[in-house]
């Protein structure tokens, strides 16, 4: 099994993911299950997946730890593997589908893990809820991480808005002062966030400047994250190759 996170200049993001991965491995022994990265980190999938042929692997199944099925999933994931199977040991791959919404559907094993993190960080109660990620320009993608947020919130009965820490507005801060503009009097913020970094770091410090009670961590290796991986590949893959 080979994961493929996005890739950060941040050591720490690259940290969890490998945790991630060792999770992964635990909870599904007998089989390799390796850490790649689109960027900043190596290897890459097209690295990784060459090792993996010459290693004497005949196949191996992908997995793309994005939370939006964006241009990564559409355009780099794809090109990494037909990189791979034009030179070097003949491998068959199968792409699983992201870990965020597939089509109007959003796994309950993410919104378990985004309530673990929530209650971890302690809020206490609260009565408005901002779910925070990274941002993209595409519609189709954001559109995903509002179900998600319409999702989480009905789950915990509580009013949820979406922020961006990049490309789309609003920002956490313009969320949670929305929020509060409505009458809410403790909003947390829930991190749509796979890995610490920069992006997690600004929401945190935004969010706890404009009044929010809480900031969840990203979500790493949570056990129900992993649960919700091994829930991937027990679905047929969409991209055989």
């Amino acid at each position: 099994m080979l994961l493929v996170a996005h890739g950060s200049r941040d050591p720490r993001a690259a940290e969890a993911t490998r945790a991630l991965a060792r999770a992964v491995s635990v909870a599904r022994p007998g089989a390799p299950v390796l850490a790649s990265w689109l960027d900043h980190t190596q290897p890459d999938p097209t690295e990784a997946l060459r090792g993996l042929a010459a290693a004497g692997h005949p196949r191996a199944i992908l997995v793309p730890l994005l939370l939006t099925a964006a241009y990564h999933r559409r355009v780099d994931i794809p090109a990494a593997v037909a990189a791979a199977q034009r030179s070097g040991p003949p491998i068959r791959v199968a792409i699983t589908d992201v870990l965020g919404p597939v089509g109007d559907q959003v796994d309950q094993a993410l919104l378990a893990a985004l309530r673990r993190r929530l209650e971890e960080a302690d809020p206490g109660r609260f009565d408005a809820l901002v779910l925070a990620a990274a941002g993209t320009r595409d519609p189709a993608a954001r559109a995903s991480v509002g179900r998600v947020a319409q999702a989480l919130g009905a789950s915990l009965g509580t009013p949820t808005r979406v922020s961006y820490a990049s490309a789309a507005p609003p920002t956490v801060t313009t969320a949670v002062r929305r929020l509060q503009a409505r009458g809410a009097r403790r909003v947390a913020v829930a991190s749509y966030f796979l890995a610490p970094g920069l992006f997690h770091d600004a929401v945190t410090t935004a969010a706890q400047a404009a009044g929010a009670v809480a900031t969840s961590a990203p979500l790493t290796n949570t056990p129900d994250l992993v649960n919700l991986i091994l829930h991937r590949l027990t679905h047929p893959p969409q991209s055989p190759r």
